[in-house]
């Protein structure tokens, strides 16, 4: 039965069903005839890279009647392919009925357009693929904003004048036009009347998060931040060390907006856990700058978990697609004592693969030495945490503080600005003795505050 939105009446008073039926889809991948390797991915096998595209079309429900690798001997200014090529897949986009044909690659606009007459249907590449998952992906309004931004900055790229409806001029009048301006001139001006708007909303946003920041710091819990290419399980795990239920499926890009969330560590350290929006190869420029503010939180983080699906083929140029993405947010991706590798999904590794992963693991020096885990089933969790743990606290001091009994207020400011690991009683002198661990640059606020019984580094 279809719902009342999904049924109306025929002039006859029958009920009739107006789903429309999903877009039936090409998926096409170029790759290199020479070394068989995707276009601007040469770390990739072309049929990994193929995969990776049906699930891109797949994430905004694409009907996929055709997947198939393109060969590639050079790249045409006109139509991106070889004319031979172009021939014999507009027979096939015929044959099938496509209504959309996804170029996996950066096409100009006088290559999309030209492939578009020439196939006769609607073709996106890569990049307006990614806006298309990111917009609907998008819940928050900084979300929707940051989507649109880049979204706006890609359109105004391909305002040509090559399409006859944008060559007509308009008179001016009012705010449509000014004398003599053409209808491309109009488009371009009211783009980026829209781009300097938002960019101005954006900045607000920033400000907000700022001060939302500097509010965290003066209750300095550490914050740590996931980050990994999409799908690696970022989201489960996230999931699974905090109880939260966010939105997390075998799905590229299944999380877009960022969530904060406080996490207390097996001994007692609390720290701020964040997830953020999975990277992938050839993310679009324009995304990584509209995506700033939201990252800043990968940015300013003391510890970042690199979650990788360790069970897919092209883990390592995952990896590598990370660090590229972190190293145009400023963030040095061999930075070992700053980023922890989460290798997840060992739950899919089969037995000689396992087993060939944890002799790996165990070769690294042990301050590069990845956590295994299973964000599905929680194998390997309590390591992490405890890796974690060892992370944050390394260089950290602990002290042994004792607290008059009626001092209520001092013990709630130790629970808010330390890490409390132990409190017991003094039955000799009725003092509460309070175990914390601080930074060292809170060594002397405390020894002011509070009478020290006894300390030592850890």
């Amino acid at each position: 039965m279809t719902s009342s939105d999904e049924t109306r009446r025929d002039t006859h008073g029958v009920a009739r069903d107006t789903r429309q039926a999903p877009t039936r889809a090409a998926v096409l991948v170029p790759h290199r005839t020479r070394d068989r390797s995707p276009v601007g991915a040469s770390a990739r096998t072309p049929e990994a890279r193929l995969d990776e595209a049906v699930g891109l079309a797949a994430a905004i429900d694409l009907n996929v009647v055709v997947a198939t690798l393109v060969p590639l001997a050079e790249i045409r200014p006109a139509t991106f392919l070889g004319k031979g090529k172009v021939e014999e897949l507009a027979a096939i986009v015929e044959a099938e009925g496509v209504d959309l044909a996804y170029v996996d690659a950066a096409l100009s606009p006088v290559q999309q357009r030209n492939l578009e007459r020439a196939w006769k249907t609607k073709v996106i590449d890569r990049t307006a693929l990614i806006l298309e998952i990111f917009g609907r992906r998008a819940r928050t309004r900084e979300g929707t904003l940051q989507v649109e931004l880049a979204h706006l900055n890609y359109q105004k790229s391909r305002l040509v004048r090559s399409w006859t409806h944008l060559e007509r001029q308009r008179g001016g009048f009012g705010f449509l036009g000014g004398p003599g301006e053409t209808q491309i001139e109009t488009d371009r001006r009211l783009i980026g009347e829209r781009i300097t708007a938002i960019e101005r909303e954006l900045e607000q946003v920033t400000r907000t998060r700022s001060l939302h920041r500097k509010s965290r710091e003066r209750v300095p819990f550490p914050v740590v931040a996931l980050v990994g290419y999409t799908n690696a399980g970022k989201s489960t795990l996230f999931n699974r060390l905090t109880r939260a239920e966010v939105f997390a499926e075998n799905l590229l890009f299944a999380t877009l907006d960022p969530t904060l969330r406080a996490l207390a560590l097996p001994h007692g350290t609390r720290i701020i856990l964040s997830d953020t929006v999975g990277f992938i190869s050839e993310l679009p420029t324009t995304l990584v700058a509209a995506f700033r503010a939201t990252l800043e939180e990968v940015i300013e983080a003391d510890l970042i978990l690199h979650v990788r699906d360790v069970a897919h083929l092209d883990t390592a140029a995952q990896a590598a697609d990370v660090a590229k993405v972190l190293g145009e947010l400023g963030i040095d991706a061999d930075d070992h004592a700053r980023i922890l590798e989460v290798w997840n999904k060992v739950d899919l590794l089969d037995e000689g693969a396992r087993a060939q992963t944890e002799a790996e693991v165990e070769r690294r020096p042990d301050d590069q030495r990845p956590a295994l885990v299973s964000a599905l089933s929680g194998d390997g969790v309590d390591a992490l945490l405890d890796q974690v743990e060892a992370r944050i606290t390394a260089g950290r001091i602990t002290r042994t503080l004792a607290l008059a009994p009626e001092d209520g207020e001092g013990l709630a400011w130790l629970y808010r600005h330390a890490d409390v690991i132990a409190r017991t009683g003094d039955e000799n002198t009725g003092r509460i003795l309070v175990t914390v661990r601080v930074p060292s640059e809170r060594l002397e606020e405390i020894d002011r505050r509070y009478r020290v019984e006894g300390f030592h580094h850890k």
